[in-house]
């Protein structure tokens, strides 16, 4: 039977972007093995290993995790190892060079380059020469998003093909906008307040997210609409500082804090807009979701958002960091229920390209290539 490993930092990245692709392995016959961090059971898999891996480069723990996945790849024999993140990406492909060099087949999906237009000096320094000096040891780099595609192929990063899907895929059929009664009846399920317009952001509480944007666009909206009420869903090491700025800036009484929530499927289609402050995506689940939900969309921009977002057309797209052009931009769609259901409805027809059944198509055209039984 042959035998695939996928490779990740931890095992949670791998039960929420990666579960369709487990079961099509599956499907075909393979053995199935995991190797990240963590408990977690997961579906699809025949073994889990759990390898230490430390999210920072410069940890020393890492030398024990080459080491393991040196051991484990060298044991099993795999056909195929698909790697994820950028630490599962730098030491899968380390610890398998010798197995490529006998017949494994070496797949890297990077789920946004760390350097980026609009990356910072350090970023270029430390993560480029690494992914350029491991595209040596790639069969095939996926790339999900134009922008790192063509870098790639610029900067002749030397896997034997580059190739691009969009994204991790989402299941657009669980998504679905809801009609002014059952919205309302949904809000009132949920808590949420009924009459009010409602923006919905979910996302760790970090330096990348930038909820405080946000916040500053809110404070210049809470006078001119209102109604407005920011839904802020997610925790992490900023959300105490995010909560004393809203207080400093007079309008915690218009954020609700929601903490980690799993329920976003029911509570993205109960809200008005979706917004989104990030300073670096590669393809962003939480926008796709919100298209799928019927939402416009107000999005910072990188490339990320602006691949997704079509200025003008399914929502709109403003400079990292300029608040008021935030607050502008929500205040024409606060105020305007036609023009959200129109870009909403655009919106919703073009998720579709992002959907799990699109991308595994792509994606499966590629294992095709590299998977043998």
């Amino acid at each position: 039977m042959p035998a695939i490993l996928f490779v990740a930092t931890v095992d949670t990245h791998v039960e929420k972007f990666h579960l369709p692709y487990l079961q099509w392995f599956k499907e075909q016959g393979w053995e199935v093995h995991v190797a990240a961090r963590g408990e977690r059971e997961l579906p699809y898999v025949d073994r889990k290993i759990n390898i230490p891996f430390e999210r920072s480069p410069f940890k020393r723990g890492n030398l024990r995790v080459y080491r393991e996945l040196s051991e484990l790849i060298d044991r099993e024999g795999y056909q195929v190892i698909h790697c994820h993140t950028p630490m599962g990406g730098m030491l899968a492909r380390l610890a398998g060079w010798k197995a490529r060099k006998s017949g494994t087949k070496m797949l890297y999906t990077a789920h946004g380059f760390h350097f980026c237009k609009g990356a910072p000096m350090l970023n270029w320094l430390l993560y480029y020469p690494i992914e350029k000096g491991l595209s040596r040891l790639t069969d095939c780099l996926i790339t999900i998003n134009a922008e790192d595609y063509r870098l790639a192929q610029a900067r002749h990063f030397r896997a034997s093909e580059i190739a691009r899907v969009p994204g991790v895929g989402i299941p657009t059929e669980r998504y679905r906008p809801l009609g002014p009664e059952e919205k309302s009846e949904r809000r009132q399920e949920l808590g949420l307040p009924k009459e009010e317009l409602l923006l919905f952001y979910a996302a760790e509480f970090n330096k990348n997210k930038n909820q405080q944007l946000l916040l500053q666009a809110l404070e210049r909206l809470k006078e001119r609409v209102p109604s407005v009420r920011l839904l802020l869903a997610g925790s992490g090491p900023l959300l105490p500082a995010c909560r004393e700025l809203a207080d400093r800036l007079q309008v915690a009484d218009r954020v609700e804090f929601l903490g980690y929530r799993d329920d976003i499927m029911r509570i993205l289609p109960a809200c008005d807009i979706a917004v989104a402050s990030s300073l670096r995506e590669g393809l962003p689940v939480n926008i796709m979701e919100a298209m799928a939900s019927g939402l416009p969309i107000v999005a910072t921009s990188n490339r990320g958002h602006d691949e997704l977002v079509k200025d003008g057309e399914n929502g709109y797209l403003v400079a990292p960091g300029d608040a008021a052009a935030m607050a502008d931009r929500l205040e024409e769609l606060l105020l305007s229920e036609e023009a959200r259901k129109r870009m909403g409805e655009t919106g919703l027809h073009l998720v579709g390209a992002y959907s799990v059944q699109e991308v595994k198509q792509q994606l499966g055209q590629i294992y095709a290539r590299y998977a043998w039984v």
